[in-house]
């Protein structure tokens, strides 16, 4: 039986997963990350999400009480230990600001507290783990594209080059480190969310494109920009000025 009914406002109910994967090059162009950087693709999450899109809500005892008595995200840290050195390679903290346990914490209340293991963090952590460490889910394959890879491709073209490797379409967000350069963010795979666990079937994510990926016909996108695309440019008042 599947532990949460939580539904939302207007009644949809939590459909599918979203298995969100980051490209650290990417992301700690627009942030101050810690060194090293990662070189291959990290854990964001796994995330509960609504037939209509929308994030499942944090759980809250008042408001979304998705699932009766889950554990807390305190007490989640001893629960790790079996696997918190494969944690710390593949699901890390990128921001200087926090640790891999903060961000594990968060993760946690935002989403493993609503999900289908709502009393059993590490299932929740560890089948992530090995979704995202599977050769399905392989983002370079998926895409098509290789991690030293500096050309720009059409957003439309990874798309379509992700529903014939992978067998769906994902979901695609940008980061903008510079007025008018794209920089891909991260790859989201959808699951739908079935009787059993861990999620296996995948399913077309039902928006494709995020952050500021707009359209698949006229964005083009990088995965790894030479320095020289940047140019001797302000990333901070250049994004203040694209927003």
């Amino acid at each position: 039986m599947l532990a949460s009914q939580v539904v939302s406002v207007n009644g949809s109910k939590f459909a599918f997963y979203k298995l969100s994967l980051i490209w650290p090059n990417s992301v700690c162009k627009i942030t101050t990350c810690k060194a090293p950087i990662p070189t291959y693709f990290t854990i964001h999450g796994l995330w509960p999400t609504f037939g209509n899109d929308i994030p499942v809500p944090p759980y809250d005892p008042a408001s979304n009480k998705c699932n009766p008595n889950p554990t807390s995200p305190d007490d989640i840290v001893g629960k790790l230990a079996p696997i918190k050195d494969k944690l710390d390679k593949k699901w890390p903290n990128l921001w200087v600001r926090k640790t891999n346990v903060d961000f594990w914490k968060i993760q946690w209340q935002h989403h493993g507290m609503c999900s289908d293991y709502p009393r059993d963090p590490l299932d929740y952590f560890k089948d992530t783990l090995n979704l995202a460490q599977s050769n399905r889910f392989d983002p370079f394959k998926a895409l098509g594209v290789q991690p030293s890879d500096q050309t720009p491709h059409q957003l439309n073209t990874l798309l379509e080059n992700v529903h014939k490797n992978f067998g769906a379409y994902p979901q695609i967000t940008c980061s903008m480190p510079q007025k008018g350069i794209l920089l891909l963010k991260e790859i989201r795979f959808c699951l739908k969310r079935t009787k059993k666990t861990p999620p296996s079937v995948v399913q077309n994510c039902p928006t494709r494109v995020g952050d500021r990926c707009t359209n698949p016909r006229t964005d083009y996108v990088w995965l790894r920009a030479t320095p020289s695309i940047f140019g001797p440019h302000n990333v901070t008042s250049d994004l203040l000025a694209s927003t």
